[in-house]
């Protein structure tokens, strides 16, 4: 038997890469110099990748300002004061409000996905932010002649274009970073906001076949910027009934960063529908400490004796560095913990396998 295993996306930038994007927003490096760090830190990227053994890659969000941002960067139309996203260790994050109509995307997966390709011939996952996330972008005050349902009308049209394109150009499968899903019950205990994200959600799903939901995934983590996150204080329990109801084929889920792994398992098992498959983190990306092949085959076995394996594979528990700018995580140890979990995955199939045999089956 076979365990899936991929990637979530994101990996620590090079510094020169970092210098470079900040000298190019001060007006000091012009966009040929930038691009040629781009490429550079894609190429490298991909190779690193490719020599942990990874089946999946992704191109690390190597060119991505951040995992929420993309499709807005370069917009004019922005006042930088919205949403605050507060961190447990006291630091924070700040998206930006759209300030006039209408809404359309600047940038499109597809086109991190169509140069990550010219580099390899493995199979390239491609994340996408959601439409949640996005919705977040509307000021509570309104728009003058923008009201928030023609809002939402372009943010779901961009929102599919944003999936449709990445599968069109051959991505293995597409993941929408739903990281605001656990922060919406600190937020509104009450559940009606995730709620409402879940729904929003299923109405860019619902746009697809069912065929094309199997390539499509949803990723959720307390968050992870700085070492830190901004949700991990809320239960899974409260969570992953409601996660399950979305129409994707595949769930990325922190675990190896939990307290209370059983309840997580049960709490998958009860919830988790026979055409779906989760990924359970088994690396810790806030944790420095890489995670030996033996540990984490360990952690697979605990939990394919809960989940089956059938719907079972293996993830890291959130990208590395979901921001640009944060440097809390060594590229060395970031790839060192992707190598981990794949050697960590062939030794849990070897281990399923000699069970297997062992008893005739």
């Amino acid at each position: 038997m076979k365990i899936r295993t991929e990637p979530i996306g994101s990996i620590p930038r090079p510094l020169d890469l970092i210098e470079g994007m900040k000298a190019h927003a001060a007006g000091q490096l012009n966009d040929h110099e930038l691009n040629k760090l781009f490429e550079r830190a894609i190429a490298d990227t991909i190779k690193r990748f490719e020599a942990t053994g990874s089946p999946v890659i992704t191109d690390g969000e190597q060119t991505k300002p951040s995992f929420v941002t993309y499709p807005i960067a370069g917009m004019k139309q922005l006042d930088p004061n919205g949403v605050v996203i507060p961190f447990a260790d006291g630091h924070t994050r700040q998206l930006p409000t759209i300030t006039a109509g209408p809404f359309r995307y600047q940038t499109y997966s597809n086109t991190y996905l169509e140069k990550a390709k010219q580099f390899t011939t493995l199979p390239v996952k491609q994340a996408v932010i959601s439409a949640s996330a996005l919705s977040l972008l509307y000021p509570q005050t309104g728009i003058e002649g923008y009201s928030r349902d023609q809002f939402i009308h372009d943010l779901l049209n961009g929102a599919e274009a944003d999936i449709r394109r990445s599968l069109i150009a051959g991505a293995y499968n597409v993941q929408i970073d739903f990281t605001e899903a656990r922060l919406s019950l600190k937020l509104d205990p009450s559940g009606g906001l995730l709620q409402s994200f879940i729904d929003l959600n299923n109405k860019v799903l619902a746009r697809f076949t069912e065929e094309e939901r199997k390539r499509i995934g949803v990723h959720s983590c307390p968050g992870g910027d700085h070492d830190s996150t901004h949700s991990a204080d809320i239960s899974y329990a409260d969570l992953l009934p409601v996660l399950f109801q979305l129409q994707a084929g595949n769930f990325y889920l922190e675990y190896a960063g939990e307290k209370d792994k059983h309840s997580v398992l049960s709490s998958v098992k009860e919830n988790i529908r026979p055409s779906q498959t989760v990924f359970l983190g088994v690396t810790n990306v806030l944790d420095p400490r890489v995670e030996t092949p033996e540990e984490i085959r360990d952690t697979i076995l605990e939990a394919t004796a809960i989940i089956p394996v059938d719907q079972f594979g293996t993830t890291d528990d959130c990208g590395f560095s979901p921001f640009a700018d944060d440097t809390s995580t060594a590229r060395d140890i970031a790839f060192a913990k992707i190598k981990a979990r794949i050697d960590g995955t062939l030794l849990a199939e070897a281990a399923m396998n000699k069970k297997t045999i062992s008893l005739g089956i």
